[in-house]
């Protein structure tokens, strides 16, 4: 396949870096909804919201659950920098829904939560939320049975 058929795909987070390779496409969720990016695609920036990345190679389609961040790409070189990124085959969907279940027990705990706090209580419900979706939408692909 030609460069300028490939996409130089790679994703960070603060941690690590989650995912590198050539893919032939990737399928963002942004603010106003969702973009997908195939090659020689126009130089792109934006935010990136919390939910599902798709990312088509030649062998797979891979599925991550991420975090807010942000994205660019110029160049056929997709870089995105998130807050977090998970795979899909690794998230522990037990895990996961237990840590939503606490995001919104503060939640409801919380009365007199000021800006910052219920900003940062909803950003993990809705991380959380991306990670299940993920999970199951990866356990009912590969038929794993979900507890």
């Amino acid at each position: 396949m030609s460069d300028n058929q490939i996409i130089k795909f790679k994703i960070v987070t603060p941690e690590k870096t989650v995912y590198e390779n050539l893919v032939l496409q990737a399928t963002l969720p942004v603010a106003n909804g969702q973009i997908t990016i195939l090659p020689n695609h126009r130089s792109y920036i934006a935010s990136l919201k919390s939910g599902e990345i798709m990312i088509r190679t030649e062998k797979d389609e891979i599925s991550m659950a991420v975090s807010g961040g942000f994205i660019e790409f110029n160049n056929n070189e997709l870089i995105i920098l998130a807050d977090t990124a998970e795979p899909a085959a690794e998230i522990d969907l037990k895990r996961a829904e237990a840590a939503r279940l606490r995001a919104e027990e503060v939640k409801k705990e919380r009365v007199t939560m000021d800006e910052m706090e219920y900003a940062r209580v909803a950003a993990a419900i809705e991380k959380e939320l991306a990670r299940i979706k993920v999970a199951k939408k990866h356990h009912t692909l590969h038929q794993i049975k979900i507890d």
